[in-house]
């Protein structure tokens, strides 16, 4: 497997050579096969572990154990220590999604604080199928069966082509030791019931199950890229803006051949769930209306107008200013709330935290431009905004919906996405703002 991940890094992912990289590690088989396999390529990787404190003593036998590996392989590990359960209570999150968010900020800290260029995952094949099928038993679209991305951002996955048996082979083949999860036994979470009962089912149908499956999923993605491509000339030919209003030409949807999945994947970021009565808004007398949590969709004679609910009291603005009152705003995408703080703290995607003395009043609130640009918090260098959306895969009309903040003319915040580097909170820092945007 050495030579194979060799290969695989060489070809795929040759920009990780002579970058400094973080391996998420959590004592388990494939993570920890994955320190092995890049010790032995000698890439520049340090070691970080998250103990969320589920499982008592487990938990801090796994931090025993890894800092026993790090202190075999040379390598530095960084150890952070959660109260999960409280996080997730707090934030009303299930204890799964709760670790993730706090996992993956702490990953983004130690990137931008430590200056690493990339996070490496140990996620593997058999992941890859195991979230196809989740995806595919909650009705996704898709962009729910294209699979875990390689690359995304920052975050890379070596391991992706690999399949668990393999990975397990690896590790018996060279006396390899790792931690074994308790809760992985469970089957009351959905992954590991089609992990334990599932999967290994369609394996013993078909050996060559989990080989079939990864064509399936590279004739889906090729799909994607069409379907996307195909739709970006739809969306040039039906949608028209009018006063910062969103108007879709009814006539020219109807000449499409079924064009209810062109609306659906026109209309698909509204947050809109009752779909049966927006496709028949097409052939509906004007007047008719459906609502989402945030907009409107109106049947106007020829066009379908997607505007703001109008229960919101929103008013439809090109831009906002921020003064150094710092009042909150109510915006037509929710409500910015600004708060100076003593210290950092964990938070979600809608929430940054920014050194207050680097901004420049007023702030500027709007809506992205062709030529911006912007440095990525954990990232170094300049990224344009329609690279950055290429890469995060926005569709044209996600793309639509961005807005930045903004401090003499240089971008603060891509709203709700990313923060910029060179606002970040550092230890030279005073005063410290955070800010917050509540949607409606």
């Amino acid at each position: 497997m050495v030579n194979t991940f060799k290969k695989h890094i060489n070809e795929q992912l040759p920009f990780l050579k002579n970058k400094k990289l973080i391996l998420t590690i959590s004592g388990g088989i494939d993570s920890v096969v994955l320190a092995y396999l890049c010790h032995d390529l000698k890439l520049n990787v340090a070691l970080a572990h998250c103990n969320f404190n589920l499982r008592g003593e487990e938990s801090d036998a796994d931090e025993a154990f890894l800092v026993d590996l790090a202190n075999n392989l040379d390598l530095e590990l960084f150890i952070e220590s959660f109260d999960t359960k409280q996080y997730a209570e707090d934030a009303k999150l299930s204890i799964q999604m709760a670790a993730r968010e706090l996992r993956y900020r702490w990953f983004e800290e130690l990137v931008d604080l430590l200056h690493f260029d990339y996070v490496l995952t140990a996620h593997h094949a058999d992941d890859n199928l195991e979230t196809f099928l989740i995806n595919l038993s909650r009705g996704t679209g898709i962009e729910g069966l294209t699979g875990i991305p390689e690359i995304n951002d920052y975050i890379v996955r070596p391991l992706l082509p690999f399949s668990r048996n393999e990975i397990i082979d690896y590790a018996q083949a060279n006396d390899i030791k790792w931690r074994e999860d308790s809760s992985n036994s469970s089957t009351k979470y959905l992954r590991n019931k089609l992990r334990h009962d599932v999967i290994p089912v369609l394996k013993e149908i078909n050996p060559q199950w989990l080989q079939n499956f990864k064509m399936t999923q590279e004739h889906l993605q090729d799909s994607k890229v069409l379907i996307d491509d195909y739709m970006t000339q739809v969306y040039k030919d039906v949608v028209v803006f009018e006063d910062d209003v969103m108007k879709f030409n009814v006539s020219k949807l109807l000449k499409y051949p079924n064009p209810k999945p062109y609306l659906y994947a026109l209309l698909k970021s509204y947050k809109f769930t009752a779909w049966d009565d927006i496709y028949s808004l097409l052939t509906a007398q004007s007047g008719k209306q459906v609502f989402s949590a945030t907009h409107r969709l109106l049947k106007n004679r020829d066009f379908l107008i997607l505007s703001i609910n109008d229960d919101q009291e929103e008013v439809l603005e090109s831009h906002f200013e921020i003064y150094e009152d710092l009042n909150p705003i109510k915006t037509t995408f929710g409500t910015l709330i600004f708060e100076t703080v003593s210290e950092l703290e964990n938070a979600p995607n809608n929430t940054i935290f920014i050194d207050k003395d680097v901004l420049k009043f007023p702030l500027i609130i709007r809506k992205w431009e062709q030529g911006d640009y912007f440095f990525p918090l954990g990232m170094r260098g300049k990224k344009k905004l329609s690279k950055y959306f290429k890469d995060e895969k926005l569709s044209l009309l996600e793309k639509e919906q961005v807005w930045v903040v903004c401090s003499n003319n240089q971008i603060v915040w891509v709203i709700n996405r990313r923060s910029d580097n060179r606002f970040k909170v550092t230890a030279d820092t005073t005063q410290i703002l955070k800010i917050t945007c509540k949607s409606f």
